[in-house]
């Protein structure tokens, strides 16, 4: 998983490829430990690329995805994106490989 830091890095990624996963992530919560041990499962199965942001050392830009996405804020919380749209999202005890694989087949679909 790849840390990005801004608004800049995650459209510039999010031109270059057709899919990928962002999680906003907490480095002080233990569902957000959880949460980004399941992204990492996810990501060594997929092609598709896990990137992560840090709420605690860019707080701008986490507020920034919330309203750019027009989602509530939560932490952990994840997105997965194609083409540039958030097509599924999911916060908490919530976020997991199973469901992050689940996420992809909808997405793969429609």
């Amino acid at each position: 998983m790849q840390q990005i830091y801004n608004w800049n890095e995650l459209e510039e990624k999010m031109n270059r490829k057709k899919e990928m996963v962002l999680l906003k992530h907490s480095n002080t919560c233990p569902r957000s430990a959880k949460a980004y041990e399941e992204c990492m499962l996810f990501e060594q199965n997929r092609e598709v690329p896990v990137y992560y942001l840090v709420v605690q050392e860019s707080r701008s830009f986490s507020n920034e995805i919330a309203n750019r996405f027009q989602v509530t804020h939560q932490s952990p919380q994840i997105f997965y994106i194609k083409e540039g749209k958030v097509v599924w999202e999911a916060h908490h005890w919530d976020i997991t490989e199973a469901k992050l694989t689940e996420a992809q087949k909808v997405a793969d679909i429609g």
